[in-house]
């Protein structure tokens, strides 16, 4: 039985790498699984443009990104990591060039996501804006779904939010468009993200949750104690990150001490300072 290739086009727009980086660092399957390998049986992942880990760099390689939206126009995936400068018509952010002039973050993902199967926007910059966007925005930094809605632009997309997200978040939603085909609207939330990785608030499986049951506050780092009065976002904050932890499982923010600092919502970067008690107006009725 011959191998099913599905072309993904992984564009970076305003972000620090900070998501390739975490998704170079998935455990299993490894990055060389995915890359390498049939991510499932019969399906494999043809990641034909990704400026920071191809070979390749300068004209042919945006030959190759224009090439693959032509050839396998609605059947490639188009990832997009990061924000996407919108002021002056986008020139604060550029990829590449065309007939000798620079083209745009805006008009590579506006051209690239109306011929594709779906797009994922990866990490909170894309999904949300994230820090590119944060007040006061000069760039008029704005999501993925923003600038495809402006443009009347339908193509599926999938948000994958996190400061960086979890590399199993993303691994397990290409997976699943894979084995499942794309999300029905019942399998994402109001924010498009999988519910599958954000069904649930931080605070729902924090282990720290008893303390907050019982008005037990840490006034200080390394108190014991529910670090809610620290500036903790655990209960407005939906990702599995206490069941899921990170780094090959060995710890997460929590665990190690810190709050969550909710990178996960939109806006988290406006909301507040980090480590200001969150509103109790933004705390859900029942937490």
């Amino acid at each position: 039985m011959a191998t099913k290739e599905y072309p993904a086009i992984w564009l970076q727009a305003a972000g620090c790498t900070g998501c390739s980086v975490s998704l170079l660092n998935v455990i299993n399957p490894s990055i060389k699984n995915l890359l390498v390998d049939e991510v499932l049986p019969g399906s494999h992942i043809n990641l034909r443009f990704h400026a920071t880990v191809m070979a390749g760099a300068g004209a042919p390689a945006i030959q190759v990104m224009a090439d693959t939206s032509r050839q396998k126009k609605g059947g490639y995936i188009l990832i997009v990591e990061g924000a996407i400068p919108t002021a002056e018509d986008g020139i604060y952010g550029v990829i590449g060039e065309k007939d000798g002039k620079p083209m745009t973050m805006q008009s590579w993902v506006e051209t690239l996501a109306k011929d594709a199967l779906a797009v994922v926007a990866l990490g909170s910059c894309a999904a949300f804006g994230g820090i590119p966007a944060a007040h006061p925005n000069p760039t008029q930094c704005r999501s993925v779904a923003d600038v495809l809605q402006a443009k009347g632009i339908n193509t599926p997309l999938v948000n994958v939010p996190g400061c960086p997200p979890h590399p199993d978040w993303f691994v397990g939603t290409v997976a699943n468009v894979l084995l499942s085909g794309l999300p029905k609207p019942e399998d994402l939330d109001e924010y498009r993200r999988p519910k599958a990785f954000y069904g649930q608030t931080i605070h729902e499986n924090c282990p720290r949750r008893a303390y907050y049951d019982e008005n037990k506050f840490a006034k200080k780092f390394g108190d014991l104690g529910c670090n809610y009065e620290l500036g903790c976002r655990g209960p407005i904050t939906h990702a599995d990150c206490p069941v899921r932890l990170w780094n090959s499982k060995v710890n997460w923010c929590v665990g190690c001490g810190a709050t969550c600092i909710g990178c996960t919502e939109p806006g988290f970067f406006d909301i507040a300072p980090l480590y200001e008690k969150t509103s109790e107006a933004a705390l859900p009725e029942e937490v």
